[in-house]
């Protein structure tokens, strides 16, 4: 279990360590107004348990919904959620920024 304030890396690694299939969602590109500067972590396992932020709200719900896909087996996946996308009031990004978030399934060696 994830203890409060524990870097999403870390958990990756342990959550890996356990056996869990995990995926990495990275904050890699932020136009305009966004909750969270590029580098933000949010890891997932297969579960859909889930630790750091890339965003808040419902674009994280989203996100976490296509992590538990990729950590599956899914490939890795580019995400943009902004005002212009019609996604965006959907997932309740309508802050008027664009936030792109590279998905990526962490299999093989842990991450750190």
């Amino acid at each position: 279990m994830a203890m409060a304030g524990d870097d999403p890396l870390d958990v990756a690694a342990r959550w890996r360590a356990e056996g869990r299939k995990v995926a990495l969602a990275t904050v890699v590109d932020t136009w305009g107004s966004a909750p969270r500067p590029v580098g933000s972590h949010l890891v997932i396992d297969g579960d859909g348990a889930f630790e750091g932020s890339v965003s808040g709200g419902c674009v994280e719900g989203a996100v976490v919904a296509e992590a538990v896909e990729i950590a599956a087996g899914a490939p890795a996946k580019l995400l943009e959620f902004g005002v212009a996308d019609e996604t965006a009031w959907e997932v309740g990004l309508s802050c008027g920024g664009t936030i792109r978030i590279y998905v990526e399934p962490l299999d093989g060696e842990a991450a750190a």
